[in-house]
């Protein structure tokens, strides 16, 4: 309930706030603004009021919301009004360049917003990011998939593409959108280049996780209910040292050996309380004995640096600029059929599933700016039914001075109807199996 919660609340900042862009612009060139709506009233609405010329409401169906302004076709397609003489109040009426100001002013919000939370944040708790130099001190622990493509454990990545990126959280995502990445392999430079195939089993399989903070003085976090370490008499907190008299610095050292005893019984050095003690347990076939771990090192990987307003300003205008360029090198890679990267595009029911199950306020506002970049982008793109669908009609109107028939703008708003919802119903349909079959299997 809480991360359905959490869900909603973002989409209803969002939404408004972006429905408010467009319904600012339209007041600021005297536009009448018909509805504004918070998610779609697709045959009734769950609470509507009229004031003034605009109606107020609530839809029922959580995927979006809308100003329906006058003499315009948009989402309703509404085009009675269309066969009459343009009114001076009316959309059509206003000069093309007020017209894209208002179609932009959705998407203008959407930045304005991203930068203010960014802004407060980076002036109240600080700029927080995990640090590349920190985790990467012992190099790093690669999973099996990154490990298939050419990463070693006790990688260190010096550079993508030329650059260094001193933000762990980015850089795993850089390495995905890279040409080219250069490695530090047991002191030597090594240079790694990822195939589009290569990249989309790491997206499919493990994402972000396929590399990180590499364990060094490692212990049970917690035992798992009737497994071979439970029966074994393994503990939380117990300190894992080694594995048949062979002591392992790294864990990855660590799993790995017990890998090489599937099916075979092995003796586990661990420290309990200070006390030394050699624990036998069977392996089963996967190589797993049954216990989650946990790192004792006390290295803090996070970086914080306080700032002040002056400095907060120009730093939240860089980050909401680098998350709208790390959205369209991320649409390329979604686009790129060899990735098959778009099988992990999310709707909101599969968003809310990885929202974390408590609330948390710097999370959220963290995750409602990353959100509203991403609004932004998606309705700039120039698709028919989005917002940058009208600003290029609009723009090639400004260019031309010709405009669409309204037979020709009520055919492409249908068409650009069509592809959205035919891509939502995609979407809301992968996730809901996925949340469904999660639950009986």
């Amino acid at each position: 309930m809480i991360q359905l919660a959490q869900i909603l609340f973002i989409l209803s900042v969002l939404v408004i706030l972006h429905e408010f862009g467009h319904y600012i612009t339209a007041k600021l060139f005297k536009v009448r603004v018909e509805k504004f709506y918070l998610f779609m009233d697709a045959g009734f609405s769950i609470v509507k009021k009229k004031i003034g010329d605009t109606e107020w409401g609530i839809g029922w169906l959580p995927i979006g919301g809308y100003v329906k302004l006058s003499g315009m076709i948009d989402e309703s397609m509404d085009t009675e009004q269309m066969n009459s003489e343009p009114q001076e109040w009316e959309f059509r009426a206003k000069p093309a360049w007020q017209r894209l100001i208002i179609m932009l002013g959705g998407i203008i919000v959407n930045i304005i917003l991203a930068w203010f939370i960014y802004f407060v944040m980076f002036s109240t708790v600080g700029q927080k990011y995990i640090s590349t130099e920190a985790i990467q001190k012992n190099g790093l622990s690669i999973g099996e998939v990154g490990k298939s493509v050419g990463f070693q454990d006790g990688d260190k990545i010096i550079s993508v593409d030329g650059k260094l990126q001193p933000k762990f959280n980015w850089l795993v995502i850089d390495v995905l959108l890279s040409d080219k990445i250069e490695i530090e392999r047991e002191g030597k430079n090594i240079e790694l280049v990822l195939t589009e195939e290569q990249k989309g089993e790491i997206i499919s399989k493990e994402g972000k996780r396929f590399a990180y903070a590499r364990m060094i003085s490692f212990a049970i976090d917690s035992v798992i209910p009737n497994s071979n370490a439970f029966k074994a008499g393994l503990k939380k907190d117990d300190l894992l040292i080694g594995i048949n008299g062979t002591k392992y610095l790294f864990y990855d050292k660590f799993t790995n050996e017990i890998l090489n005893h599937k099916n075979d019984t092995i003796a586990i050095d661990v420290l309990r309380n200070g006390n030394p003690l050699s624990i036998k347990t069977l392996v089963d076939k996967e190589g797993k004995i049954g216990f989650t771990p946990t790192s004792k090192d006390t290295t803090d990987y996070k970086t914080t640096n306080k700032l002040s307003l002056a400095q907060a300003a120009p730093a939240a205008a860089k980050e909401a600029w680098q998350l709208l360029v790390y959205n369209v090198k991320q649409f390329k890679l979604i686009l790129s059929p060899k990735t098959e990267a778009y099988k992990q595009v999310k709707s909101p029911v599969g968003i809310a599933r990885i929202l974390p199950d408590e609330w948390n306020w710097e999370f959220i506002w963290n995750f409602t700016a990353l959100f509203s970049i991403g609004l932004a982008f998606i309705n700039l793109l120039p698709i028919p039914g989005l917002d940058g669908g009208h600003a290029l009609f609009t723009i090639v109107e400004m260019i031309t001075g010709k405009t669409l028939s309204i037979k020709a703008a009520e055919r492409v708003q249908t068409f650009g109807m069509i592809i959205l919802l035919t891509l939502m119903a995609l979407t809301f349909g992968k996730d809901i199996y996925q949340l469904i079959a999660d639950k009986l299997f």
